[in-house]
C-alpha cells in the first residue's frame, strides 16, 4: 500500500492557505479514486482513516484531507476571520482545488460525513460535476432545520436532568463549563460513538476542541443548538437535480435521524439507502464496521 502527502495552494481572495491531503494507493491506475470529506465542520480527517478498509477491498485510491482552518490545514488568524468567511461554497471552492491539483476531476467517487454529506450533497446539487461518479451520504442532511428537528427530538428523550442542565447551560451561555459538556457526552454516547472511543476520534475532537472555530462559527455550541453560519443552510429544493448514483447510509440510534435521510431517499433518482444498527460513526463501530465497509465497496463498484 502507497501513501503520500502533501499541501495544496488555495487561494481566497488576496490569501493564499494551504489544504493538507493524503492519497492511499495509486492515482495513476485508472479505479476512480474516493475523496473523503470529513465531519464538523471543524474536526479534523483521522476519525475517518478505517476507511482505508475501501482501498484494501476494492483497490481503489482514498483520499483524506483536512479542511482549512482544522488540522493539518490549520492556519494562524482563524480565529479573526469574520462569520461571513466561512460559508458553504468556501469548502465546495476547496474540494474542487483539491480535485483539479490532484488531476482527478474528470473521475472520483465522494464519501461524506455528517457535516461531509452535507457539502458533498451541495457540492452535487449546486455544480453537477461531470466527473462524479459515484455519491456517499453518510448520516447527513439536505437542511440544518431537518439536523435540528432531528436532534432536539433526540434531546427531549434523555432523562429530564441531563436535558434540564444542557438548556439551561445553552440559556445562560456558560457551554464551556464541565457540567455542560458532561451532559453532552451523555448525548454523544447514546447517538454518535460509544465510549471508549477509538484514538482517531480522540485524535479529532482534540483538533476541534483546540481550534474551536470553525465548528462554533458555522455550527454552534453544540450538535443541537444550532447559532452559526449553518443555520439557514438547505439544498432541499436542489438535490432532485442530483444525477449522481447515491447511497445513504445512518444508524438506527444515529442523530441524522431518517427524518434528515429521507428527502434524500424521496427526491434522487439514482438512490439506495442502507441502515445500520449503531449511531453516527458505522465505520468506528464494531458491531457495524464490517457491513459498512461491505456496502461502500459493493456500491462503488457494481452501482
Amino acid at each position: 500500500m502507497t501513501e503520500v502527502t502533501g499541501k495544496v495552494d488555495f487561494k481566497v481572495g488576496d490569501d493564499t492557505y494551504q489544504t493538507w491531503y493524503k492519497v492511499v494507493g495509486d492515482l495513476t491506475s485508472g479505479a476512480h479514486p474516493l475523496i473523503v470529506l470529513h465531519g464538523g465542520p471543524g474536526v479534523s480527517h483521522e476519525y475517518m482513516t478505517p476507511l482505508v478498509e475501501i482501498h484494501n477491498k476494492c483497490n481503489i485510491p482514498v483520499v483524506f484531507y483536512d479542511q482549512i482552518g482544522i488540522g493539518k490545514s490549520f492556519f494562524e488568524g482563524v480565529a479573526d476571520k469574520p462569520k461571513e468567511f466561512w460559508t458553504v461554497d468556501l469548502f465546495v471552492d476547496e474540494l474542487e482545488n483539491l480535485l483539479a491539483h490532484l488531476g482527478v476531476q474528470n473521475g472520483f467517487a465522494l464519501l461524506g460525513h455528517s457535516w461531509g454529506a452535507m457539502l458533498g450533497a451541495h457540492y452535487a446539487s449546486h455544480r453537477h460535476p461531470v466527473g462524479l461518479k459515484h455519491l456517499v451520504i453518510t448520516s447527513g442532511t439536505p437542511s440544518m432545520a431537518l439536523w435540528e428537528q432531528s436532534t432536539r427530538q433526540l434531546l427531549q428523550a434523555l432523562p429530564a436532568d441531563v436535558r434540564e442542565t444542557i438548556e439551561r447551560h445553552e440559556k445562560e451561555g456558560t457551554t464551556d463549563s464541565p457540567e455542560y459538556e458532561k451532559m453532552v457526552g451523555i448525548f454523544f454516547e447514546k447517538h454518535v460513538c460509544k465510549s471508549p472511543w477509538p484514538k482517531v476520534m480522540e485524535t479529532s475532537f482534540a483538533a476541534m476542541m483546540q481550534h474551536p472555530t470553525v465548528y462554533h462559527t458555522m455550527n454552534g455550541p453544540s450538535e443541537f443548538t444550532i447559532t452559526g453560519t449553518l443555520k439557514s443552510w438547505s439544498c432541499l429544493d436542489q438535490i432532485h437535480t442530483i444525477t449522481t448514483p447515491t447511497l445513504l447510509t445512518n444508524g438506527v440510534m444515529d442523530e441524522a435521524q431518517d427524518v434528515c435521510m429521507s428527502p434524500f431517499f424521496q427526491r434522487i433518482p439514482h438512490v439506495k439507502w442502507a441502515q445500520f444498527s449503531q449511531r453516527h460513526m458505522p465505520f468506528l463501530e464494531e458491531e457495524d464496521q464490517a457491513r459498512y465497509f461491505q456496502v461502500v465497496a459493493d456500491f462503488l463498484t457494481y452501482a
